[in-house]
């Protein structure tokens, strides 16, 4: 028995059809977008001459979920605080003063609907914000590689030859570095010998109550 062409060529396409929806991956959500960029990194570091291969793939993937996140904005998806906090983190790991100034409003936002865990990322996308359009961070939040000091490459060199230059230290009291859960002065200077040292502060980039 003789199939007629036009019936074999529409079982094709049915077939087609089918096996892409049956494939295509559902939309990553919010909190796995944080999750991946949490766990994302170069496999290398500028200290140690990654190959150009591997950052720019880093550098794409990261611009792919900060596009995906602002869509999620621009529909309203984002609601809540702890959304915003999350939000916050993938544009504070952006690459642009607009990405950290993004980043910003979002940590204030979260801010705004009672989520107190953004507090330090608020003073931090300020900070990084600031830095990379010339100006003193206010905050001390940032610790930057700076090429021109010694840089050991322990761990990989990922923890040192670090600075909080530019940093306009006497611009804000004390108390308001607390209401944003960053530590004094005093331990900030711990923090960059640590990292100085080629180890990592765990813990004190805050203060002891707060989390990041």
């Amino acid at each position: 028995m003789r199939i007629p062409p036009l019936f074999v060529v529409g079982a094709l396409m049915f077939s087609s059809i089918c096996a892409r929806t049956q494939t295509a991956p559902a939309p990553a959500t919010l909190h796995q977008l944080y999750l991946q960029d949490q766990n994302d990194m170069p496999t290398q570091t500028p200290r140690t001459n990654p190959s150009p291969e591997a950052a720019k793939a880093f550098d794409e993937r990261g611009a792919a979920r900060r596009a995906s996140v602002r869509a999620m904005v621009s529909r309203g998806e984002i609601t809540s605080g702890n959304d915003f906090y999350e939000a916050a983190y993938i544009f504070q790991h952006g690459e642009t003063a607009a990405d950290y100034l993004f980043a910003h409003v979002l940590a204030l936002d979260a801010l705004a609907k009672g989520y107190d865990r953004a507090k330090w990322i608020s003073a931090a996308t300020l900070d990084r914000y600031l830095q990379l359009i010339g100006q003193p961070q206010i905050f001390g939040t940032q610790y930057p590689f700076d090429p021109k000091l010694p840089h050991p490459l322990t761990n990989g060199g990922r923890f040192s030859g670090r600075t909080q230059e530019p940093f306009n230290e006497t611009f804000l009291p004390v108390s308001l570095r607390v209401d944003f859960c960053v530590p004094d002065l005093e331990q900030q200077k711990k923090n960059l010998q640590t990292l100085n040292a080629g180890s990592y502060p765990r813990g004190t980039l805050t203060l002891p109550d707060c989390s990041r």
